[in-house]
């Protein structure tokens, strides 16, 4: 359904340039849930931003390719786009506060985008907003229509959206990071409620996130972004059974799970997104890597199959990656009971 190839988005001209994505390739299939995950400043928003078309019309380049059902979205107009947005794109955003017009009523809001992409009338757009806010799971959504965002909670605020989102049954939905602002409860219904509308609908989702935690209960492919660059690229079982390069291995040791042994201290990954170095000198990731070896600042590593093997697609970015341990599928099951939905079975 939508295929990315080769996407940079560069910031700036001359040498104040700044390449924020660099030759990012990745492909979404319909049904599907892929995941983009990485610390914040890896690239994850401004790859969906440019995928929408949302970036700014100045200040920015974009180039490669981003073909939907078959169509360049990159080469449309803004007026193209527009169409598009909304009736077979669309995209939750982070901020549910800061995404929704403060001073019009949520039941408005919601309305709008059914009349402008299939052309219902106020009345029945109105009635189908209402289905919509009870779909998603907000009580009593006739009384919510009239009501501005200020009027309810985080987790209300974020169902509008995905409501909004999924109110002309778009063919693919992004999501970026939609649960960080809220509590873990919360964050479990809404991913459990993204979980559900996307397999009763069948729409491909694109799930951003720098919690991997978030990705084990709901994507059925990883890309691991770094620098721009996508580093590791596997299913989700084989990501988390064996993580093959030593940024994912830092990424699932920093994330606390409820099979260890109490009062364990986590393994962070060492300094910030910051510190590293052109991927045109070498390995961005070298000045943070505990398995650095002299090749990383020397040549820069290609996205390539795992010599491994360990699972069907699984690409690697890496001069010296970690050893690869798969587990039993005992073992393999614990570990991906990082899903924030298991802070509802047990509140410690």
């Amino acid at each position: 359904m939508l295929s990315v190839r080769d996407l940079a988005v560069t910031f700036g001209r001359g040498a104040k340039s700044f390449r924020a994505v660099d030759g990012v390739s990745f492909d979404v299939a319909p049904g599907q849930t892929v995941g983009l995950v990485g610390e914040s400043g890896c690239g994850k928003s401004v790859t969906s931003l440019a995928i929408m078309g949302l970036l700014p019309a100045r200040g920015n380049t974009v180039t490669g390719s981003v073909t939907f059902a078959g169509q360049e979205l990159l080469s449309m107009s803004t007026a193209q786009l527009r169409d598009r947005r909304g009736k077979d794109l669309a995209m939750i955003f982070q901020d549910p506060l800061s995404s929704l017009n403060p001073v019009v009523p949520i039941g408005v809001q919601v309305a709008e985008v059914l009349q402008r992409h299939k052309g219902m009338k106020r009345g029945p757009a109105q009635e189908q907003a209402a289905v919509m806010l009870e779909k998603v799971g907000i009580p009593d959504p006739t009384r919510r229509l009239k009501e501005y965002p200020h009027q309810l909670s985080g987790g209300m605020r974020q169902r509008a959206l995905i409501a909004m989102a999924l109110a002309c049954e778009p063919r693919l939905l992004i999501a970026d990071e939609p649960t960080t602002a809220l509590d873990v409860t919360i964050q479990a219904q809404i991913l459990a409620l993204l979980k559900e509308l996307v397999q009763d609908s069948g729409t491909a989702l694109i799930m951003i996130t720098h919690d991997l935690g978030v990705v084990a209960g709901l994507c059925d492919e990883v890309n691991v972004l770094y620098a721009g660059r996508i580093v590791e690229r596997a299913q989700r079982h084989d990501l988390f059974a064996a993580p093959r390069h030593p940024y994912t291995g830092g990424l699932l040791a920093s994330i606390p799970r409820l099979t260890e042994e109490r009062g364990r201290r986590l393994t962070p990954v060492p300094g910030s997104v910051a510190d590293n170095i052109p991927w045109d000198s070498g390995c961005a990731f070298a000045p943070r890597c505990a398995n650095e070896i002299a090749v990383c600042r020397e040549r820069t590593p290609e996205l390539v199959a795992d010599r491994e093997d360990l699972g069907a697609d699984r690409l690697l970015r890496c001069h010296n990656p970690l050893e690869s341990h798969p587990l039993d599928d005992d073992a393999r099951t614990d570990t991906s009971s990082t899903d924030t939905s298991s802070t509802e079975e047990d509140p410690a």
